[in-house]
């Protein structure tokens, strides 16, 4: 059967995952009393609820006699290094954009990849049915954006296709009256427009994961393109490891990839998208061969972690209530099993009960920790660090390309902002009653920040960011919280009178009735200074004042705080943690005359 190989890459929400369900639905892949659900292809609930694809998935269709391998990449610039890898599998991509959001950093971000790796691309101009999309506009912007990022004469000449993904309706034009219920177009672009898959079939065995996925029955499983030859399962090859080494094993299950399902096959061929499972510790890179023909592809380039943050076991007095795993032995197990499959992660231990973890983001290391919490973890996290690196003697940081759009009235408020966190404008462009702003700043200028600009534009604004590269270390004290918090003296329950008494301080995060212990952060303080407060005070009843007299006290609803904000919100000397049920904000000293003490060496009058 002819193939073809092809990546769909796209910015964030612009409508990827729900483009493959259409592709998937309309090839007839799945029998007709199937039922699928939406966003097929994002498999776990955080995917799900997030609507955001996090690990890249591989299905296939079988469409007028040819079998399409699509790969759906993530959109967030923290899993961009899988975008890359996923570059040396394909030979052409759908680059989807949004019919009024045109082109975002991401879009750049995953352009520039497919670009550099000589891929075909096809663009499809999304959600046409939008009331202000604006097509024509879109296409002008995307070829600027292919100028700009160099590529080639061929590469430009691009076959531009109109859709609504959601609606399952595409065509060739962009007059939405033209849309019909069908992705026959978009699938015959495919066929005429990218090229066959480059590899030989003849040759000796060469195989090279892009991807890994784990099982826990047969280890790790590399994901990727057979390059040249033909495998079956049972039979003896040569991985070539990356540091030079070579190891003979067993190929003990071949899995193919069609709809929605991995289908244990026979046999592989040069050309198939396939994982291999036999080699229980197979890495990205490594290069699978025949025995007697030991040639190493090229190693892939596996994008290095930017952030760091620290994983440590629940030291607060609340341990041990909400959670299953809660020893240093679980948690250590828990993260070495998930750098088997994700690359990007690096774990090194620190001591017998805290670990550095190092990803590409914040919402990289977020994504571990509600993924940990969830499955019923209890743990400790630190505040996320940037991670230094030395380049020729100068000590760098990374810097971020950000894009910003917002309601004009809300513009002065975030260039204080962005400059107060080390920003540098680049362009300021109006447009609708919007601005958009592009600046270039320390990532560090970052953590934090998706919060506080919710709040500065009242969720009106759109805020994208991708890595851009190192640069100098800056100086100041980019991304610390200004802002003191209000710090529990007392183990107890918040009781209503002393959350009463407290409000004209500060913002509670604690609602009456909470169990709070010493040293748990339960508000933020109006000014600039941490103040320590009894929230577990009760009102000293007599008998003039009868006990249902407490009830009038009338309380503003306490800050809610997700895990990222959480994490945003947190300084130096602070920890979030993390149960199965909740997350709590504390300090790292818990004792309060303890804590004092420390300050007052720190920053001695």
């Amino acid at each position: 059967m002819k193939q073809r190989n092809i990546a769909i890459i796209a910015h964030v929400d612009h409508g990827k995952t729900t483009l493959v369900d259409q592709l998937l639905k309309q090839s007839g892949t799945f029998r007709e009393n199937e039922e699928v659900q939406t966003r097929a292809m994002d498999s776990n609930a955080l995917e799900r609820e997030r609507g955001i694809t996090i690990l890249a998935k591989t299905t296939a269709i079988h469409y007028k006699g040819y079998r399409i391998n699509i790969l759906d990449t993530p959109g967030h610039a923290d899993f961009g290094g899988e975008v890359e890898r996923i570059m040396n599998m394909v030979d052409g991509v759908l680059l989807v954009v949004d019919a009024y959001e045109g082109t975002m950093p991401q879009t750049r971000f995953v352009l520039k990849k497919a670009l550099a790796a000589g891929v075909t691309p096809i663009v499809v101009v999304n959600k046409i049915d939008k009331p202000s999309a604006r097509p024509e506009k879109v296409v002008d912007e995307v070829m600027d954006l292919f100028i700009e990022l160099g590529a080639s004469l061929e590469q430009l000449d691009f076959p531009v296709l109109y859709a609504s993904a959601l609606n399952g309706t595409s065509s060739t034009s962009p007059d939405v009256a033209t849309q019909e219920k069908t992705m026959d177009p978009i699938l015959d672009a495919v066929i005429e427009n990218i090229p066959a898959p480059k590899v030989d079939e003849n040759g000796p065995f060469q195989f090279q994961p892009a991807l890994l996925d784990y099982n826990d029955y047969v280890g790790r499983i590399g994901i990727g393109l057979v390059k040249r030859g033909h495998i079956k399962v049972n039979s003896n090859v040569t991985c070539m490891r990356l540091d030079g080494t070579t190891k003979q094993f067993r190929i003990q299950k071949i899995f193919g990839f069609l709809g929605l399902n991995k289908i244990e096959i026979d046999e592989a061929h040069a050309g198939d998208i396939v994982a291999i499972a036999g080699l229980p510790d197979i890495s990205v890179g490594e290069t699978v061969c025949e025995i007697g023909h030991e040639e190493a592809l090229p190693p892939l380039r596996i994008d290095e972690p930017t952030l760091q943050m620290t994983f440590g076991v629940n030291t607060s007095p609340f341990s041990g209530r909400d959670g299953k795993f809660l020893t240093a032995r679980q948690i250590e197990d828990r993260l070495v099993k998930e750098t088997e499959k994700d690359v990007s992660l690096k774990v090194k231990q620190i001591d017998s009960e805290s670990w550095m973890v190092s990803g590409r983001g914040e919402l990289h290391l977020s994504i571990l920790i509600e993924t940990m919490r969830r499955e019923g973890y209890e743990l400790e996290v630190s505040k996320p660090q940037i991670i230094i690196k030395e380049i020729d003697g100068v000590k760098c940081e990374p810097y971020e390309d950000v894009e910003i759009e917002v309601p004009e009235e809300y513009v002065g408020s975030v260039i204080e902002s962005l400059g107060n966190r080390g920003g540098t404008m680049e362009n300021m462009q109006p447009f609708d009653n919007q601005t958009k702003l592009l600046y270039t700043m320390p990532s560090r200028g970052l953590i934090g920040f998706t919060t506080e600009f919710m709040t500065l534009t009242k969720g009106y604004g759109i805020l994208s960011h991708a890595f851009k590269s190192y640069e100098p270390l800056s100086t100041g004290n980019i991304g610390e919280r200004k802002a003191g918090v209000l710090v529990s003296i007392d183990n107890g329950k918040a009781t209503a009178y002393a959350l009463g008494s407290l409000e004209d301080r500060g913002v509670m995060f604690v609602a009456p009735g909470t169990d709070v212990y010493e040293g748990m952060i339960v508000g933020e303080n109006n000014h600039e200074n941490d103040l320590a407060v009894n929230v577990t005070k009760g009102k000293q009843l007599t008998n003039t004042r009868s006990a249902n007299k407490d009830h009038t006290v009338v309380l503003k609803k306490p800050r809610e705080m997700s895990l990222e904000v959480c994490l945003d919100y947190i300084n130096e000397d602070e920890l979030v943690e993390v149960t199965p049920l909740t997350y709590r904000l504390r300090k790292k000293i818990l004792n309060t005359n303890e804590r004092k003490k420390y300050e007052n060496k720190k920053n001695p009058k």
